[in-house]
């Protein structure tokens, strides 16, 4: 009859609001269709998304209504795909493996086995126990990525402040104010001497034991070249280093070629073991203390927290 509205065919239940426009695609109804697929039932597709059956079935019914297909028939004890339902189940099939494949993903960034950690060191600890710290902690973490340089303590600071650095490593007694500081360990200063000399039987060193030997110094505007040069002030004794360097690493070095007697971090002793050099403690005992240095206001993610761990068993390997 002319003028009499024209109806929508049956089953189309289409919610597009003019022609050619897009259906409305939810991912959870997408889910809840994916779950009944690889289903018997409606209630063994509920018990797979532990959600309730009438759940399931308000969603396939909705999900019906938003794409304007019909995608089950309704029998009388179950549910029968019908070809549309399986032609957009092999559509939206590679959607959950890589829904999959992100919570995986995240799941691991959660954990800590992926992601990029960006560390800088000071010398001390950088040219000594943190290569070897890096070393273990990327033999069994293939996605994770480092990137790691050794700088001056000043350079340290700022990149840890101004974010450049999620991690900071240093030898630090004293506390700062820019950054956050946690203590990692403490240790003591010790004395690198030659295997032959009458030194190397005594169970400490002193700065009266080392008058008249060649003295290997550090400079003494550095924290460590400080507490040496006040530790022979102290007991009195003349500091005079025939060679002085900026490094302990180059200290180190140094006397491994037997060029005299160091006093040095007990991290820095043990870079370059050599068979005719020993380590004793200095006497009396001057502390020093590895540091981690954070920004303020950031939590430490799970990816630190582990690489932190492994560091501080190095630095306990390490320490004499």
């Amino acid at each position: 009859m002319a003028g009499s509205p024209t109806r929508p065919a049956s089953g189309s239940r289409s919610r597009m609001s003019d022609a050619g426009s897009e259906p409305e695609i939810s991912l959870r109804l997408l889910e809840i269709f994916a779950a009944m697929m690889r289903s018997a039932t409606t209630v063994e597709a509920a018990e797979s998304l532990h959600i309730s059956q009438p759940a399931v079935s308000a969603g396939l019914r909705q999900l019906e209504t938003n794409l304007g297909l019909t995608l089950f028939e309704r029998g009388a004890r179950r549910l029968i795909p019908t070809n549309h339902a399986h032609t957009l189940y092999e559509e939206i099939r590679p959607i959950f493996g890589l829904m999959r494949g992100v919570a995986r993903r995240t799941r691991e960034m959660r954990l800590g086995m992926i992601g990029r950690l960006r560390i800088l060191s000071t010398h001390p600890l950088g040219n000594s126990v943190v290569p070897r710290a890096l070393s273990r902690f990327l033999d069994d973490r293939p996605d994770i990525s480092v990137s790691y340089d050794v700088r001056n303590m000043a350079h340290v600071i700022e990149a840890v402040q101004d974010g450049t650095a999620d991690i900071g490593l240093a030898l630090l007694n004293t506390g700062l104010e820019q950054v956050n500081l946690q203590p990692l360990m403490q240790s003591r200063v010790v004395a690198l001497v030659p295997e032959h000399d009458p030194l190397a039987r005594q169970d400490a060193i002193t700065a009266r034991d080392l008058q008249g030997k060649m003295l290997l110094g550090i400079e003494q505007d550095s924290q460590l070249g400080n507490l040496v040069r006040d530790a022979f002030r102290q007991q009195g004794v003349p500091y005079h280093p025939r060679v002085e360097s900026r490094l302990c690493q180059t200290a180190a070095l140094l006397a491994a070629h037997g060029m005299g007697c160091a006093i040095v971090d007990p991290w820095s002793a043990q870079v370059f073991p050599t068979p005719g050099l020993v380590i004793r403690p200095w006497q009396p005992e001057l502390s020093v203390r590895a540091v981690l240095l954070t920004r303020k206001g950031v939590p430490h993610s799970e990816l630190l927290r582990q690489f932190v761990s492994e560091l501080q068993r190095e630095l306990r390997r390490a320490a004499v």
